[in-house]
């Protein structure tokens, strides 16, 4: 598929790769395209699976206000580093064509910057952030194999109430170092994988989710999961979907039926059971540690949580022990 919108017509389902280029707002004209401009929310972000660390980052826009986060925790000593920064909104021109393009910011101290290849080359990912306060400078270099990926996830849907999502993520294989200090961690593409997570989507004012996901290395290819519960409208594809290997060891994208989670206890750090309506899927998450982002202003409100940890269960009647990945929960008025 070329674009999203064509003739001034989205394009809605589950498609076999991302379209080459993804602009919500072709779709509308005039006035109206401007002030829906306000409500699409663009982000490109990463979440890394390594034994010895939970790791995630991100480059995200909500067109009045970009901004970037990175959290680096090392699995052994608990330790927790995290980096942030702003921007003026739409300074980040995420890309309608994401492969071959070089999103990044760049503030006094503070780089990430991704470089995207042809779709199935080499990408790569640049981090240099300088020491502040009690955190500790973080730098990478890493280099994602495009050839080794598993299916890609895309897919476009309404969201309840006026709202439109569309999303497109894929788990690559992943090479290189990552600093935290003078604590440097070894990427290996035969162990370790990281999970794009791309986003141009209008949410409604009132949002609510429940998301998680993990992916692990195989002998036969990548095993891994999307799964999320909210209020889609019905019939639509949803992004909840299994990676597998396919009968031939090719990647295989295979969707869910309806996902739900359950929380052991309120405990901030409780377990939560993860399961699809067709059985496909059915994990526990343990968590390890715990990021809130709470915000109240009048009628914009935040109330949301990363948790990340460890998931173990069934995934398309395989058994997967103590995986690393994340869990979230979104409520927020906006």
């Amino acid at each position: 598929m070329e674009t999203l919108v064509t003739h001034g017509h989205r394009a809605t389902g589950l498609f076999d790769a991302r379209p080459v280029r993804v602009n919500p707002l072709d779709a509308l004209t005039g006035p109206r395209r401007l002030l829906r401009r306000l409500r699409l929310k663009e982000w490109v972000g990463w979440t890394f699976m390594h034994p010895e660390l939970s790791a995630s980052m991100i480059l995200q826009d909500a067109n009045y206000l970009a901004s970037s986060e990175i959290y680096v925790r090392d699995a052994a000593s608990g330790r927790l580093t995290q980096h942030s920064t702003t921007s003026r909104g739409g300074s980040l021109a995420l890309p309608e064509a994401l492969y071959g393009s070089s999103p990044s910011i760049e503030r006094p101290g503070y780089r990430i910057a991704y470089e995207l290849g042809p779709l199935g080359g080499t990408h790569r990912i640049r981090v240099d952030i300088a020491a502040k306060g009690d955190e500790p400078a973080i730098r990478a270099s890493l280099e994602l194999d495009g050839a080794r990926a598993s299916a890609p996830l895309s897919v476009s849907q309404p969201l309840r109430p006026r709202g439109e999502m569309y999303t497109h993520k894929l788990v690559f294989p992943v090479a290189g170092t990552l600093s935290v200090g003078d604590r440097t961690y070894v990427f290996d593409a035969s162990r370790d994988l990281v999970i794009l997570d791309e986003h141009k989507t209008f949410l409604p004012y009132r949002t609510h989710w429940l998301w998680g996901t993990f992916a692990t290395t195989a002998p036969d290819g990548i095993v891994g999961a999307n799964f999320c519960e909210r209020p889609d409208a019905p019939g639509t594809p949803g992004e909840s979907c299994l990676w597998v290997p396919g009968d031939g060891g090719e990647p295989t994208l295979l969707p869910l039926e309806q996902v739900a989670f359950v929380s052991e206890s309120e405990a901030p750090l409780a377990r939560w059971h993860g399961f699809s309506s067709d059985d496909a899927l059915d994990v526990t998450f343990t968590p390890d540690g715990r990021k809130d982002v709470k915000h109240q202003l009048g009628v914009v409100a935040i109330d949301y949580w990363q948790l990340y940890g460890t998931w173990s269960g069934t995934v398309g009647g395989r058994t997967v022990q103590s995986i690393r990945g994340v869990m979230e929960k979104m409520d927020a008025r906006l």
